[in-house]
């Protein structure tokens, strides 16, 4: 029997998808994973929906504004609060947003608090070990608009954080700090300490960091090979103040803070050792050091 589609009996039959993600091509441009929880399209028509998966992980995302994006909408998709953004970014809720504008999505490690009768900001920074200026800033409040029962964030804050660094078992680290067990020796020996010297100067704290005190200028070194994701000179950056993130090919990110000179670009392929900054005190520093993080991968083993 034949038709105008030819013989039924010759004709090419459907075939199921033969590689490892059949989801994996999509279209708008081409398309860049960032972090394992952004899809942003780095060019395509106007309008072009970019996929997002809220990060599990405390890890670092980037995401390109597109037409109609709201500050309230960017938030919910990757479940942060709008100040989140604002106070990664340097900018105020009455900054416009840009087309095409690249956002950094850093989850801050923080405390909430619900304020009570007789709460002060340096009452409250000093409860959480915390900055009562920070304090101030990401909430938009001062001591006058403090309203019982209202809630704030304290970013930095330390409470949440403080337990597991006593009990560094694998499943409280990985509530806390979002990290995981402390590691097989092929994995801690994936890492390079980011600095040659210097003096340990607080343990494991905020998404699995620690600082390492050094001179101001004392070069910085890329613990792993990778791509670099952000490369931020100047501004607050979060406490950060100028600060790199690097992409490892194993899945996770370290983030170096604090630098007073930043040597490399958004884009740029760096090998283990190789420099990338010099240690500084920009941000929330109280003195010249490093602040060294791994994010979703091993304890940090410095």
């Amino acid at each position: 029997m034949s038709s105008s589609y030819g013989n039924l009996q010759t004709m090419p039959l459907l075939k199921p998808a033969m590689n490892f993600n059949p989801s994996a091509a999509r279209g708008g441009g081409d398309i860049t994973i960032v972090s394992g929880t952004a899809l942003m399209p780095e060019e395509g028509p106007s309008g072009t929906i970019a996929d997002i998966e809220k990060s599990k992980n405390g890890t670092i995302s980037l995401y390109v504004v597109r037409p109609g994006d709201t500050l309230s909408g960017i938030a919910q998709l990757f479940d942060v609060d709008v100040n989140t953004i604002l106070w990664a970014n340097n900018l105020s809720k009455s900054s416009p947003l840009q087309i095409g504008q690249t956002l950094v999505i850093l989850p801050i490690p923080g405390v909430r608090h619900t304020v009570k009768k007789g709460d002060t900001l340096a009452s409250i920074a000093k409860a959480y070990d915390a900055d009562a200026a920070e304090i101030a800033s990401y909430n938009g409040v001062d001591e006058s608009s403090l309203i019982v029962g209202s809630e704030i964030m304290i970013p930095n804050g330390e409470v949440a954080a403080a337990a597991p660094s006593s009990k560094p078992s694998a499943s409280a680290g990985a509530t806390a700090h979002n990290i995981g067990p402390q590691g097989s020796p092929e994995q801690i020996g994936y890492y390079l300490r980011p600095i040659i010297g210097g003096t340990r100067t607080q343990g494991i704290h905020g998404y699995n960091g620690i600082d390492l005190a050094a001179p101001v200028g004392t070069p910085i070194l890329a613990s792993a090979e990778g791509d670099v994701i952000v490369a931020r000179e100047g501004g607050w950056n979060g406490g950060y103040g100028s600060y790199v993130v690097i992409q490892h090919n194993n899945g996770s990110q370290t983030l170096y803070a604090h630098l007073s000179e930043v040597s490399v670009g958004i884009g740029q392929h760096v090998v283990q050792s190789q420099v990338i900054g010099e240690v500084g005190r920009t941000g929330r520093a109280t003195g010249p050091h490093v602040h060294f993080e791994i994010r979703n991968g091993i304890r940090n083993p410095f």
